[in-house]
């Protein structure tokens, strides 16, 4: 190879070489929350990412304690007019009503088959719990997994007439993706259902159900026709929601988290407990004010209700999302 030549070859790997560093730079650059507006909602969640991942710096934090925990009802997806799994609930009283008869004369099941939820609702949480437990148990764990496998398919929400994992917040995923890249493991903890979570969140939120934590059923094994199985019972074994988070949080997780994004009072102690812990911490509740792309409630809703945690955020000046102002873009796909 002539001298010429070779001088030719490595100024044409020099260019290569910079323009490589180019395209990493602005890679790296590039607006990895493109859903957020640039107010101080967004600026604090990135300040805070940058501020634990710069090596060397006071507030670095190893990748191992990078522990971030999400509620999901009213934070990764929509919570109204009822929570979803309550309308999967619903769904499933429908479904199993020819089996029983006794039912056109036993509440809450007798208004709910005659399409008179509010009727159905009006005794509260034992109401609420009768219809969970007896439509989610009297099965295995692998039998009731399909059955919410096919339900997420194809059920649609009763107001937009979208797939119910249509109705996640494209922020929120941004947000997930983001930390993630920057070193984060991200959990769900919510009042919802551990077993009606686990079939669908790996595909929607990149969260594997190991990673799931939620409020559960009673579970006994057995042996059916020569197979080990595990059966679901009509008792309740831990309520994942309010103070029962942080224990939540230490049972199956076991490190205290360095962030915690909610959007309700059932999510305060977990952003309490949190942000009570040593070293930095962050925490975020998502607050809707949009009633034109979504929903506007807080202090009185019956559902998702923010009124202590509202005040808990201001005093302690934990990051609010205005989702009107905040997000120009709620959800993650058109209708």
């Amino acid at each position: 190879m002539t001298s010429l030549a070779y001088a030719a070859k490595r100024y044409l790997l020099s260019i290569l070489l910079l323009l490589g560093v180019a395209a990493s730079a602005t890679a790296q650059n590039a607006d990895q929350l493109p859903s957020w507006n640039d107010g101080k909602a967004k600026q604090s969640i990135v300040a805070f990412v940058e501020r634990v991942t710069a090596e060397g710096a006071a507030d670095f934090v190893p990748e191992a304690e990078r522990v971030a925990v999400f509620d999901n009802d009213g934070t990764l997806w929509g919570e109204q007019p009822l929570y979803f799994q309550l309308l999967f609930a619903l769904d499933r009283v429908k479904a199993m009503a020819p089996q029983h008869p006794e039912w056109k004369d036993k509440e809450p099941f007798a208004s709910l088959l005659k399409g008179d939820i509010k009727t159905a609702l009006a005794g509260g949480e034992p109401a609420i719990v009768d219809i969970v437990m007896t439509t989610h148990s009297g099965m295995t764990t692998d039998e009731f997994d399909q059955i919410v496998r096919d339900w997420v398919a194809s059920a649609k929400h009763p107001k937009t007439g979208r797939l119910y994992t249509e109705m996640v917040y494209q922020p929120m995923l941004e947000l997930l993706a983001y930390l993630r890249a920057n070193g984060f493991k991200t959990f769900i903890v919510s009042g919802g259902g551990i077993d009606f979570m686990r079939p669908w969140t790996e595909k929607v939120y990149g969260i594997p159900p190991e990673q799931v934590v939620g409020s559960s059923g009673k579970t006994k094994f057995e042996m059916r026709d020569g197979t080990p199985v595990l059966m679901r019972l009509p008792e309740i074994n831990f309520i994942d929601d309010k103070a029962g988070k942080p224990v939540g949080i230490h049972h199956h997780i076991g490190r205290r988290p360095i962030a915690a994004f909610g959007n309700s009072d059932g999510d305060l102690q977990m952003l309490q407990w949190t942000c009570s812990g040593p070293g930095p911490h962050f925490c975020l509740y998502v607050h809707h004010t949009d009633a034109d792309r979504e929903w506007a409630y807080d202090r009185d809703s019956s559902i998702g209700r923010l009124d202590k945690g509202l005040d808990e955020a201001g005093i302690m000046s934990w990051t609010i999302v205005d989702m009107k102002a905040d997000w120009n873009k709620v959800f993650a796909s058109s209708p």
